[in-house]
């Protein structure tokens, strides 16, 4: 079966590695792998090289990412993707009998819309979920419209999934694909960590990723003076602070961040930790904050709290070491506070599967449709 992966960011690629993993050593597959949208940006970190140093081949690219990110230019981007992808798919569409996709981002839509009138069959993973805060939930479910099976993180998903498209035989519950990283990644020790990074791990430290609210984005200006405050004020932690995603008004976030952070010595900013350092970063934190996905789904397998802050991840389903509040800089520090006096988190994560590995369910769901694909 000749398998395509669309790769749009160091998000979904690291997400991704398990099945790549597993395609691989795997000889009824013949994977090919295609990078665009971030992946080739000098300014968000080139992290098409994090796929050639993971040993894995990138086939095909496909650039199409505009610098900057007002809303006209995120439409743009969305446009051009289109059109370059329906060259890509018109040349190549041949070449795979089934294509993945992963998640919601306005790249990855372009990219499976461009395909639609090609009859390209696209595998779908983390469908069905719901953010209220993020134009990405229109994104998400137009993919799973348009694609052919699909591969939900939870129960609940699965079954928003069949409500929608009415297809159960080709709806799966896989858990999500990423909590398989935990035990296939070697994480770094904290000498290690100190040793790549120059950053001691044995202090406390809070984990931060803010992505821009793109659903009324407007507040954004307001949000980011409150996440700086909140941040100065608590100085007692070291914080490791991942840059946003490339959505609406991102670059101007990264900014106000480089600005008020590049003198500060127990702040570090990173356009890309990688899967590896990202981990150990999340296993040695004190906490997670901001409004990232890997809070929500993650990190309860490293049995950390996580203080969700806005609503980004409105409507999607948390663990119960999730405290949710606005973005309001005496209500984050209360909750870091409480957090803090919770300890560590000891309870299930519904996005763990605990019946097989997510990556073996995707294969196996792949020779039972065959026939079909």
């Amino acid at each position: 079966m000749r398998v395509g992966i669309l790769t749009s960011s160091r998000a979904d690629f690291g997400i991704y590695r398990p099945l790549l993993k597993q395609l691989l050593a795997n000889s009824n597959f013949d994977l090919k792998i295609i990078a665009f949208g971030t992946h080739l940006s000098i300014f968000h970190g080139n992290t098409i090289d994090e796929i050639l140093k993971e040993g894995f081949e990138v086939n095909y690219t496909v650039d199409s990412l505009l610098v900057s990110d007002t809303n006209e230019s995120i439409s743009s981007t969305i446009g051009l993707t289109i059109i370059k992808f329906s060259s890509f798919w018109e040349y190549n569409h041949s070449q795979f009998d089934i294509v993945f996709c992963l998640g919601d981002r306005f790249e990855m839509l372009a990219a499976v819309i461009s395909g639609v009138p090609f009859g390209i069959k696209f595998a779908h993973i983390h469908g069905g979920e719901k953010t209220l805060g993020a134009i990405d939930n229109v994104f998400r479910h137009t993919i799973t419209h348009s694609s052919f099976i699909h591969f939900a993180s939870t129960e609940v998903y699965k079954n928003r999934i069949v409500q929608i498209l009415d297809e159960p035989k080709r709806v799966y519950n896989t858990g999500a694909l990423s909590l398989e990283n935990i035990n296939l990644i070697q994480l770094l020790s904290v000498d290690e960590f100190k040793l790549k990074w120059k950053i001691d791990l044995s202090k406390p430290t809070i984990l931060f990723t803010f992505h821009p609210e793109t659903v009324n984005s407007e507040k954004n200006n307001f949000y980011i003076k409150e996440i700086i405050d909140t941040v100065l004020s608590l100085n007692k932690f070291q914080f490791l602070i991942t840059m946003p995603n490339a959505d609406t008004y991102g670059n101007r976030i990264r900014q106000q961040f480089l600005n008020t952070f590049k003198d500060c010595d127990n702040i570090y900013l990173f356009e890309n930790l990688g899967t590896q350092s990202y981990f150990t970063a999340m296993k040695f934190s004190k906490l997670l904050l901001g409004n990232t996905s890997s809070g929500i789904i993650e990190a309860a397998s490293f049995n950390k709290r996580v203080i969700n802050i806005g609503d980004r991840q409105a409507g999607r389903a948390i663990n119960s070491n999730v405290i949710t509040t606005e973005i309001n800089k005496d209500k984050i520090i209360k909750a870091v506070n409480k957090a803090i006096s919770l300890g560590d988190y000891n309870g299930e994560n519904i996005y763990f599967n605990d019946s097989k590995a997510a990556s073996s369910i995707i294969i196996k769901a792949l020779i039972d449709n065959e026939l079909y694909i």
